[in-house]
């Protein structure tokens, strides 16, 4: 601790740890640094919810296009490169997702339960930590307090002494310049100038015994607020560590440039651009749009007599009853392509659009066996149909 009489300004010493009082300061941090928790999980929150609308947007975005993308005339490598887009884009959806998910539940559940730990409350008294730093810096405090106060009125009185020694040796220069002034006055004079100089000096020596006793007690004083001072610190600095942690952590989950996923999504994107080929895609649309599709010339053609189809041999109507209903259930729904009419009774007739059941798979001529509703039933070429998608209610 500095010299009282050779300090720093008075403006400076009034701001120093040292000074009664001023330890509130440090006894103030426990009450900012819980403030301080609640600030970062309502910062970390906030940017979870940036992290979700970016999902939102990029997943709107990818919807979009997507459906545009589906109605525009590519093709080939350079469709696929396009349709990357989309898909890494939910690929990166879900992990902005994950990262919002993790900053609240993990991040901010993790600071909460670190800080109920951290600022224990005492009932009618805030924090813990406050109330006993506030105490121990008080008592310590207390008698170097008393001694200030002593060493100022020590030093008042001084001063107000040399005042009036100064006021008294004034009128006694000036009593001696008069010559008009009788021997008895001046005499008079002088004895107050010398009584006002003799309760100066025992001023002097009573501020300096003060002063004395002031600067003994220093170290003792110094020791005592430097170990509560000590004592703050350290859960001061049980506070960084535990959120400097915090940050890293939560650093780790929003620096997505080391994230293995990411790497992979975008080493996927880049390289199917760069699969992207101009020989493949304008071959591609040779073969199917172009001079390279396949056609049938045209060619003399031979007459040949028709050939009688074969088909296997006639089955018997299934009865009424349990067993056409097992039919009915077994069978799969087709919807006919063409009109067809049976040449043999045991074929089946019908128009195209109209929709029947196919009871038995298409045999190795080409022949399926059919019913239509009534019950009318019979072979048919199984080229001629396809089966009916199934319906979704909208």
């Amino acid at each position: 601790m500095a010299d009282p009489s050779t300090g720093p300004p008075a403006d400076l010493n009034k701001l120093s740890f040292w000074m009664p009082g001023n330890y509130v300061r440090t006894v103030r941090r426990t009450s900012e640094s819980y403030q301080a928790c609640k600030d970062i999980m309502a910062c970390m929150k906030d940017r979870a919810h940036v992290e979700r609308q970016y999902v939102d947007q990029l997943s709107e975005w990818s919807t979009k296009w997507k459906s545009i993308t589906d109605n525009r005339p590519l093709y080939g490598s350079l469709m696929r490169a396009w349709q990357c887009f989309f898909s890494s884009t939910e690929r990166l959806s879900a992990l902005h997702s994950s990262i919002s998910q993790t900053l609240v539940s993990e991040d901010g559940e993790r600071i909460r339960a670190w800080q109920k730990e951290t600022f224990p409350r005492k009932m009618f008294c805030g924090f813990r930590e406050t109330y006993n730093l506030e105490t121990a810096f008080s008592r310590a405090q207390k008698p170097w307090v008393k001694r200030l106060k002593k060493l100022d009125k020590a030093r008042a009185a001084y001063h107000k002494s040399c005042q009036r020694e100064q006021n008294a040796q004034e009128k006694e220069n000036q009593a001696k310049r008069n010559a008009n002034l009788s021997e008895s006055k001046l005499s008079k004079i002088q004895q107050m100038r010398e009584k006002a100089t003799e309760e100066r000096n025992k001023a002097h020596d009573r501020y300096e015994k003060v002063l004395e006793d002031v600067t003994g007690f220093a170290p003792r004083y110094m020791e005592e607020m430097e170990s509560v001072f000590d004592q703050s610190q350290e859960e001061e600095r049980k506070r960084i560590s535990f959120l400097k942690q915090t940050f890293l952590s939560i650093h780790r989950h929003l620096d997505i440039t080391n994230n293995e996923s990411i790497k992979a999504v975008y080493s996927e994107l880049h390289h199917t651009l760069l699969s992207v080929s101009e020989q493949d895609d304008l071959r591609w649309w040779k073969n199917h749009h172009g001079p390279g599709m396949p056609t049938d010339w045209p060619k003399l053609e031979e007459w040949s007599p028709p050939v009688k189809k074969q088909k296997p041999a006639k089955k018997s109507k299934p009865q009424r009853g349990t067993e056409e209903k097992a039919v009915m259930i077994g069978g799969v729904r087709v919807r006919a392509l063409y009109n067809y009419v049976g040449e043999e009774p045991d074929e089946l007739s019908f128009k195209a659009g109209e929709e029947f059941l196919k009871v038995e798979e298409e045999d190795d001529q080409g022949w399926c066996w059919g019913v239509k509703e009534g019950g009318v039933e019979g072979f048919y070429p199984a080229n001629y149909v396809l089966p009916v998608q199934a319906r979704h209610e909208t």
